[in-house]
């Protein structure tokens, strides 16, 4: 076998279920072999002559539609069952640890399944540029970045990353809406959030990260906030990191208020509703483990302090 080469196997939903889990098919080129379906790393991997009389490789675009379109049957068997193993309404596990950085005023890490995060803390504290302060609130600002090998595979950073600066204002602007900035006038919390491992659902980590990060540190906040996302695919609406179009929700569980909502896709209104009380639900089963997380972090000062 070449170098480069990933699998062989002669069905959709075997290939897929693999793409699906190493996260290759973001960058992936498929070649088709009568009824082989072979995967190659990078498209330099494809060989420059046919292995054999009929093979005839073809490239795939560089996005995940283009794979989720030619598996769309495949990702929810007739049983109603995800490629993971999970039903429609059910999330992937969540673990979180608090206090995993000490040279920070606050940090956690928060995990969705494979998908990693760590958010850092500093703050609230002096502004550092006399021109952007406010006299009547504290600025919340974050950064957002993804470790190189995050996705499995060294990737290159580009000199202007739009993604990266759309999702820092994204959580900054989610942040503000359940911090009491007005508490803490003349100065700034900075926020440093960052992807370990990436499988899906980064955004709503990193907001669920960034929580549990200002809660370690002991700023005040109205109520925690808390994401999650939701899709549709092939009539049934799926609970975290579908794969069709997907709805990004983030809200305060206990003011029930809505702090973001992103959509990548049209929805019929009845769809909609449908994919977004879906989130919403676990939007709130995170607020609980959220919760958790932090009575028990509670209990363990408690018991330094009585020790």
């Amino acid at each position: 076998m070449r170098s480069g080469l990933v699998t062989v196997t002669e069905s959709w939903p075997e290939f897929a279920s693999l793409c699906f889990k190493d996260r290759r098919w973001w960058w992936a080129d498929v070649a088709a072999a009568g009824t082989r379906l072979v995967a190659f790393q990078s498209p330099s991997s494809i060989p420059p002559a046919p292995l054999n009389k009929g093979f005839c490789p073809f490239s795939l675009l560089l996005h995940h539609k283009s794979l989720s379109n030619l598996i769309e049957k495949e990702y929810v068997s007739s049983e109603g069952l995800r490629l993971d193993g999970r039903g429609p309404s059910e999330m992937r596990q969540l673990q979180a640890e608090i206090g995993v950085v000490a040279k920070v005023d606050g940090s956690a890490m928060f995990e969705m399944g494979n998908t990693k995060v760590t958010a850092a803390v500093y703050g609230p504290r002096e502004v550092q540029n006399r021109s952007q302060q406010i006299t009547d609130q504290a600025p919340v600002r974050c950064e957002y970045s993804m470790a190189n090998f995050s996705i499995g595979d060294r990737m290159r950073k580009p000199k202007v990353d739009r993604r990266s600066t759309e999702v820092s204002l994204v959580i900054s602007q989610t942040m503000e809406a359940c911090i009491l900035t007005n508490l803490m006038p003349r100065s700034q919390i900075d926020i440093f959030v960052q992807v370990l491992q990436a499988d899906g659902g980064t955004r709503s980590a990193c907001i669920n990260a960034a929580t549990l990060a200002l809660a370690d540190v002991g700023i005040p906040m109205r109520d925690i906030v808390t994401s999650c996302s939701a899709g549709y695919l092939n009539s049934i609406p799926l609970l975290d990191s579908a794969g069709g179009p997907d709805v990004t929700v983030g809200i305060l569980p206990t003011l029930d208020k809505v702090t973001l909502l992103q959509m990548d896709a049209k929805l019929p209104t009845n769809t909609f509703e449908d994919v977004m009380q879906l989130a919403t639900e676990g939007c709130k089963a995170v607020a609980n483990s959220i919760r958790e997380v932090l009575l028990e972090n509670t209990k363990q000062l408690e018991c330094r302090r009585g020790s």
